[in-house]
Parts: structure tokens; C-alpha cells; sequence
């Protein structure tokens, strides 16, 4: 269909002039382009229908090229980034030198924090909001908007808390979904079901909307009269005490899918001095009744054909993730084990523990975004005999650290990590990529910390961290995995495995570069270079007797690693070889460099990296080029020195 209202949008400002017609047309317009994107390419699209309405509300309201807005778990932001100058490149999100799939300040005025993750939105509107009051900014609205997933998260209430202390003019606009990625949990879904279910409070606030739709100007003392009435019926039965309590001003629950009663409660509440909690209920996938149905799987779900309103997903090849692999050898030792449990950070459906789950309920921990507390939890449970497996994203596993060192490196528990994305996360870009946890895991005594090299490895890794004694973590990536064919080495505490040794030189792969690596060393021989290919397996503790072998008689080593290079595996390697006193230069280290890298498929970046068969290639030739280079200085030094005898 064509877009017109779209395309000729040159601004927010625009949506000021529109009548309700109009906006109405404009949202059937955004998930229309929502579709067609979904048919070319994979990305979020359930929680980008739910919020249409609901953007188009905000920014008719507001003028957030001066007020300011940020949404908590960006992926919900493409329908912001279509009204916001960015529709004619919206094709390209997602992909090379395209738009990105989050908020990106580099793109837009309108995008004040690169967002990927869940509950800080009202830490940084609050922050925001005292440094323009301090600033003198003082007629600057300032709004978060943030999902009932990412609510329960630890830093929410740390900054209600403070919010409500503070008593900063604030707006949070709660949008209740009743998901996360799968169905929200906890004591806060509870609450906010109540809040949406109540009879008495639902009959309520219907009556409430139809009176309001019958005042026809805004700022009528009947429409304020109303709802203060209906402010305060509600908050006598029960509905938003605990934000009332909190210090901040309950509205809510609002139907977050009409943008005439939307923008009257903006207006309405906009306003007010103080914090204010907006309660908007929304359907997740709204408008598309496939995703509306299946909110899980339309998440973010595989390029698919809208064929007269249901999605037929485009046929892909059936290759096995790692994902895959660390899901089966997980339940592989639930069934083997009973006192294996899982413990996940609302992302069973992302990493595809959904069987685990059904098969074992009471051993199957999913804790909502909450990725402190679900480090803890497992501690508790270490303490208390059990073998917890923490299975979460690299990245998001980030916001455990400290959790890590004190309730479980410190104690020296036998809790086992499993870091699913470890490395590049491809389109979703660097708030994804899961490339620092190498550096912060091996800095903690008693942990022990894997890669592994293939599927094999990754079944025996598991097998082998849960008979042991202390914290393990293994991390594997995003992508398909490969499996090395032949006998294997079984695995052993600080052991690696030796695939092919090399007489010129050495490539020690951390994680899932076998196959890489031998298509190197094949090419290599073409220049007459003998090079073997070594399986690290274990990035601490180390194996030192390979280290010292695979240096010996003037070879090189190149390390390579899908992780910063600061702190990671080549890293650590340096330092053993430096402490047991080897020569340090025959060292090539391939990784992430201290940079945020860019979002594309991870192909094209494990090539811009260097991390493909040519850039081990090329490290390998380099090497041999420095060392002849060397040895030449060598020896013509030794014939002056002679010489001068």
C-alpha cells in the first residue's frame, strides 16, 4: 500500500495538526511498513505493533526535540524512528551503514540514549530531568516509557524510590502488555493484572472514558472533576497504592490503543508537578492478528509473507545454533541429575529452554529481568546442595557482576554459566554483543572459564562443569554450530586439544574458529608454511605446556578470540608466556579492539575484524614476515659484532 501520510511527514510537529482521522490512518500506515520489513528481514516486530498508538499520542503532546523521551528496552522504538525523520531509510534497519534496530543518538535529535537493554529508563529521565531543572531547563517535559517485563528490574525501584524522594517533575508511562519476551512474572504481574482486572475498577473506567469522549475541549472543569472522581474511587479500592505510596501521582489504567483518550490524559497530566506514573495497557502485537496471538514467537520472529493477514514464514535451511545445543545438553543433565536446576532472566523463549521448562517445571527458575537477583538466587541454591545452571545472554549477564564476585566466586560455589551470544550479536549491534565477559569472568579466583571449540565440546564442557567443585561459565555464540569430525581429547581442568601441530606456527582458537582456522593453515601451505591449529578449550586456567610447545624453536602463535581483546584470552596468554618467560613477540592476537563494533550480520564483521580465514592468513604471513625480518637484524648484528673482534 502507499504510505502518503508517512512520506509526507517532515516532522513530530506535524502530528500536532492532524486530526484523529488522520493519526488513525498514520498508525494503519506504521504497521503496514512494520510488516513489510518483517518480510524481507528478522527483527522486533510484536512489541513495535503494541506501541504505534501510543507513540503517535506522545509526540502529538509533546515536543521531544526539546522535552525528552526515553524508551526503556529500545527494540520497541521503529515506530518512533518512522515519525522522527527516518522513514525513508527505514528499509535499511538492521542492517551495514542502515539504521539501527535501538535508539542511536548518531541517527537522530530524538534519540537520547543507545537503549538495548531493560529498567534504566527512569534512572536516566530523572537524571535528565535534575540536570535541566539545575541547568535552568526548567519548562522541559521529561518521560520514560517502560515495559511491565522490565518493571520488576532492580534499578526501577531504586529510582522510584529516589524519584518520589526527590519529587523531580517526572512522567514514567508504564506500558502493560502482560509480556516480556514470554509471559511476564512475579508478585509485579500479579499486582498489575489486579490493577487491570479488578470488576468494580473496570466498569469504572469505562464509564470514566465515555464521559471523557463526550467533553469536547480540554481543559473543561467537568473533564478535570471526573477524573480526580476517578482517581480517587480507584485509589480507595486498591489500584496504584504501591506507586501512590511510592510518592508518585496513579493514573491508569488507560487503553493504550485509542490516541484521542491517550493524548487527553497527556494533556491532562503533563502538567503536574511531581512524579506521575501513567498505567497504559497495550496489546503486544496489536493490529496484526497473527503476532497478537503468538507474541512469542513474533517477537522476533524469521522473515515471513503477509498473505491476506496470516504470516507464512519463508523456508529456511534447518541448521543447529549452539543455542540449540546448549538447550539439549542442559535437559541432557536435568534428566541425568536431579539436583540440576535452570535459572533464566525472562529470556526462556531467546534462549529455547521452552522444552526444559515443560519437562521440568520445578527445577526450571525463570526470574524476569532481574539478572542480579538471578545470580544470587543461584548462589542460595549452590548453598543449599543443588547445581544451578544460570543461562542468560552474555551481555545482560553484565549486570551481575557484582553478584559474581560476592555471593558466588567469593563463596566458591559450584554455579555453572552458560553465556549464550558470547561475541558478536550481528544486527542487533553493540549493546548485544556479548564481548567483554572473557576479561571480567577469568579476573575472579576459583572461576573457571571455557569456550568451547564446537557442539562436541559444548555438550562435554556442561557434563564437566557440574562435577565440578567450584564456579565454571562457558560461553558459545550466536551463530550455527560446526562439529570436528574424528577422535577428541577428552576434557581435563586447563587442558587444551591439539587438533594439528605446526612446525612455522600455531593458531589457538578461543571458541568456535576450528573450522577457520584449518582452511587457514590450508591456504598457508602454499607458501611452504607448516601451521597447526590448537583447540584452547579453556581460557583459565590455561594450558601452559601447550603454550610453551606451540613457541618453541622460533614458531609463532596467533590467538583468536570473538571478545575484546582488553583483559581477554590473547591477553591472558601474554601474560602466562611473559611470567613463565617466553618470548611474547612471536604473539599475533585477533579480536574485538577497544571499540564498540558496529551492527551488520556477523559475517561481514568476524571479516572486518579479521577474524575470517584471510585475516588469519594475512596474521599468519605478517608473523613470518616480522620474525624473518628479526632474525636478519639477528644475524647481521652478530657478523658486526664479529667484525669488530
Amino acid at each position: 500500500m502507499e504510505h502518503k501520510t508517512l512520506a509526507e511527514l517532515t516532522s513530530p510537529r506535524d502530528l500536532r495538526g492532524m486530526s484523529l482521522d488522520q493519526l488513525q490512518r498514520l498508525a494503519f500506515e506504521m504497521r503496514d511498513v512494520l510488516c513489510n520489513l518483517v518480510s524481507i528481514r528478522t527483527a522486533h516486530f510484536a512489541s513495535n505493533l503494541g506501541v504505534v498508538e501510543l507513540c503517535l499520542a506522545l509526540h502529538s503532546v509533546f515536543d521531544f526535540s526539546q522535552d525528552r523521551l526515553v524508551w526503556d528496552t529500545g527494540h520497541q522504538v521503529y515506530p518512533h524512528k518512522l515519525i522522527t525523520g527516518r522513514y525513508h531509510k527505514f528499509h535499511t534497519i538492521r542492517t551495514r551503514d542502515g539504521l539501527m534496530g535501538y535508539p542511536n543518538p548518531a541517527e537522530s535529535e530524538y534519540d537520547l540514549f543507545m537503549t538495548g537493554h531493560a529498567g534504566c529508563s527512569v534512572s536516566s529521565v530523572l537524571g535528565l530531568r535534575s540536570g535541566d531543572r539545575l541547568l535552568g531547563e526548567t519548562r522541559r517535559h521529561s518521560v520514560a516509557v517502560i515495559g511491565d517485563g522490565a518493571f520488576p528490574s532492580g534499578i526501577v525501584y531504586e529510582a522510584l524510590n529516589n524519584a518520589g524522594g526527590m519529587k523531580e517533575k517526572l512522567l514514567v508511562i508504564l506500558n502493560d502488555n502482560r509480556m516480556s519476551i514470554c509471559p511476564r512474572v512475579g508478585g509485579m504481574a500479579d499486582y498489575l493484572d489486579r490493577l487491570r482486572t479488578n470488576p468494580y475498577y473496570t466498569g469504572l473506567k469505562e464509564e470514566v472514558v465515555k464521559a471523557l469522549n463526550k467533553v469536547p475541549v480540554f481543559g473543561d472543569p467537568v473533564e478535570r472533576f471526573l477524573a480526580q472522581v476517578k482517581e480517587s474511587v480507584k485509589a480507595g479500592l486498591h489500584g496504584g497504592m504501591l506507586f501512590e505510596e511510592l510518592g508518585f501521582r496513579y493514573f491508569g489504567p488507560v487503553d493504550g490503543h485509542q490516541i484521542g483518550v491517550l493524548r487527553k490524559y497527556l494533556e491532562m497530566i503533563k502538567d503536574i508537578d511531581g512524579p506521575v506514573l501513567l498505567h497504559v495497557v497495550t496489546e503486544k502485537g496489536h493490529g496484526f492478528e497473527p503476532a497478537a496471538a503468538d507474541p512469542v514467537f513474533f517477537h522476533s520472529p524469521p522473515a515471513f509473507d503477509n498473505c491476506n493477514g496470516k504470516a507464512v514464514v519463508k523456508p529456511e535451511p534447518k541448521k543447529a545454533a549452539y543455542t540449540n545445543h546448549a538447550r539439549d545438553a542442559i535437559r541432557a543433565q536435568m534428566r541425568s541429575n536431579s539436583r540440576v536446576t535452570v535459572i533464566t532472566a525472562a529470556m526462556c523463549q531467546g534462549n529455547k529452554l521452552e522444552p526444559v521448562r515443560d519437562e521440568f517445571p520445578d527445577r526450571f527458575f525463570d526470574v524476569g529481568i532481574c539478572e542480579s537477583h538471578a545470580v544470587a538466587f543461584a548462589a542460595g541454591q549452590a548453598k543449599a546442595g543443588l547445581r544451578p545452571i544460570v543461562d542468560i545472554y552474555s551481555t545482560f549477564l553484565q549486570r551481575s557482576f557484582d553478584q559474581i564476585f560476592q555471593e558466588v566466586s567469593l563463596q566458591n560455589l559450584p554455579v555453572t554459566f552458560m553465556m549464550d551470544r558470547g561475541g558478536l550479536a550481528g544486527p542487533d549491534g553493540p549493546t548485544h554483543h556479548g564481548v567483554f565477559d572473557l576479561a571480567y569472568m577469568r579476573m575472579f579466583p576459583h572461576m573457571v572459564v571455557m569456550a568451547p571449540g564446537d557442539a562436541h565440546d559444548l555438550a562435554v564442557m556442561l557434563e564437566f562443569a557440574l562435577k565440578h567443585p567450584g564456579p565454571c561459565s562457558l560461553r558459545y555464540p550466536k551463530a550455527t554450530a560446526e562439529q570436528i569430525h574424528g577422535s577428541r581429547q577428552p576434557i581435563k581442568l586447563g587442558r587444551a586439544e591439539v587438533l594439528a601441530w605446526g612446525a612455522d606456527g600455531n593458531i589457538l582458537c578461543c571458541g568456535p574458529f576450528l573450522t577457520t582456522a584449518r582452511l587457514a593453515a590450508d591456504q598457508l601451505k602454499h607458501d611452504g608454511l607448516d601451521i597447526g591449529v590448537i583447540n584452547a578449550r579453556f581460557v583459565k586456567p590455561l594450558d601452559e605446556s601447550i603454550l610453551k610447545q606451540a613457541i618453541r624453536d622460533g614458531s609463532f602463535l596467533v590467538t583468536v578470540e570473538e571478545a575484546a581483546l582488553a583483559g581477554g584470552f590473547g591477553s591472558a596468554v601474554l601474560e602466562q608466556l611473559s611470567d613463565m618467560g617466553g618470548d611474547t613477540r612471536r604473539v599475533r592476537r585477533l579480536g574485538i579492539p577497544d571499540e564498540f563494533v558496529t551492527f551488520a550480520e556477523r559475517s561481514e564483521l568476524l571479516k572486518d575484524l579479521g577474524l575470517d580465514t584471510d585475516g588469519m592468513v594475512r596474521a599468519c604471513r605478517e608473523l613470518v614476515a616480522a620474525n624473518t625480518t628479526r632474525r636478519f637484524h639477528v644475524d647481521t648484528s652478530e657478523q658486526a659484532s664479529l667484525k669488530a673482534r
